[in-house]
């Protein structure tokens, strides 16, 4: 047990310091991507950076308040904090609370601050789908129901805004959530092959998705329209090179490049740093994932361990899918790179679902496995069993 939480310490410990430099660099790159265009608009150049800053203390104080909480809790409570997501994500309909980009209606303005409540979605569905498919066996089908109403109403909600590309990340972690749990596998692959069908159909029951799939495609094809994104976004890595044209020399922010502080600041990055801070980035987001998948399968507290495994499968997937955007290996999203790009709502909700990670590691160490709701005695996590069972398969 001691040698366990010795291993857990260094773990954790490497993670933070992944997370804390992913974090430092992000706020940095925000004012290099930024401070024309601040400067421009505002005439403050740093008028962005203020705001990272701010935004960074406080999701670090969510983070640390959720830390000490008791996950059970959160579980305990799944519906109700997904409703709560549910009502935010409805307010964005309201006239006078909604705010329009791009024909989309993602963002709600209270005073003089702007919200995205799908950022929030993505962690509330998590805690919704371990209760659900954990409990499954046990669950009346009135309960059964409610859940699945529960677990339903983000993606209507989603696909009216539109919102695809949060709508794809949490098809994702449920999926994630559901191949882990304890669900029946039998119900699971048939679940899963229907999602994808209604997601394909989802996808192409819009023309401006099937004009970004098009774009992505073949964006030369319209370089000044839809396509314009990309190439500029390829523009900015071929200047970088290899290794790149130095802090704050890129070119492609200079008004050329749209988003270069948000969705495409990884282009900025490129850019700058070239391949070498390309690599550098994407080797801190995989010690991110490969110390949070490490510690989730230290924890032998099946819901907890489940619980940490998602948080960080939401990090690195939405990650993953960012620079697939902005290298042009996907279609654009509007999705935002974790922890680097600019953004309150993005900053708030991942440092929430990482104050949920380090609650459940907090509860194992003080030895509360009365919180795990497998009351079994097999104390394997579920992510140690499922690789198990992967590898007997094989």
């Amino acid at each position: 047990m001691n040698n366990d939480l010795s291993r857990i310490d260094k773990l954790s410990k490497y993670l933070k310091f992944s997370l804390g430099t992913l974090i430092v660099i992000g706020v940095i790159m925000v004012y290099s991507a930024s401070y024309m265009y601040a400067k421009e608009k505002f005439g403050n150049s740093g008028y962005f950076f203020i705001k990272q800053t701010m935004f960074v203390l406080f999701s670090l104080g969510i983070a640390f308040v959720v830390s000490k909480t008791k996950y059970k809790f959160w579980l305990k409570f799944a519906l109700h904090v997904n409703y709560a997501a549910c009502f935010l994500l409805t307010l964005t309909f309201v006239p006078g609370l909604k705010t329009v980009v791009k024909g989309a209606n993602r963002w709600l303005r209270i005073g003089g601050f702007t919200l995205q409540p799908g950022e929030f979605v993505k962690y509330t569905i998590v805690l919704v789908s371990i209760v659900f498919f954990e409990k499954f066996q046990e669950f009346d089908r009135n309960k059964k129901i409610n859940y699945l109403v529960c677990m339903g109403l983000p993606f209507i909600l989603l696909i009216l805004q539109p919102d695809f590309g949060t709508f794809s990340i949490c098809f994702f972690a449920m999926s994630f959530v559901c191949f882990l749990s304890s669900f029946p596998r039998k119900y699971f692959y048939s679940a899963f092959i229907t999602g994808i069908v209604v997601g394909g159909a989802v996808l192409i029951s819009a023309p401006y998705r099937v004009k970004r799939l098009l774009a992505f495609l073949n964006p030369w094809e319209n370089a000044q329209g839809s396509g314009f994104q990309i190439i500029q976004s390829w523009i900015g890595f071929a200047n970088g090179g290899f290794f790149g044209t130095g802090p704050g020399n890129s070119i492609e922010k200079l008004f050329y490049l749209p988003e270069a502080h948000n969705d495409f600041i990884f282009s900025v990055i490129g850019e700058e740093f070239g391949f070498v801070g390309v690599m550098a980035l994407v080797l801190l987001f995989l010690s991110v994932i490969f110390f949070g998948f490490s510690l989730a399968m230290k924890v032998k507290l099946r819901d907890g361990s489940l619980l940490m495994a998602a948080v960080i499968f939401v990090v690195g997937i939405q990650s993953a899918l960012n620079m697939g955007v902005v290298l042009g290996l996907l279609p654009t999203k509007g999705l935002n790179l974790p922890f680097i790009s600019y953004g309150g709502s993005s900053l708030m909700s991942n440092l929430f679902g990482i104050g949920l990670f380090f609650a459940v590691l907090r509860s194992y160490r003080s030895k509360d496995s009365s919180s795990s709701f497998n009351t079994s005695t097999n104390s394997k996590s579920p992510t140690t069993s499922s690789f198990q069972n992967l590898r007997n398969q094989a």
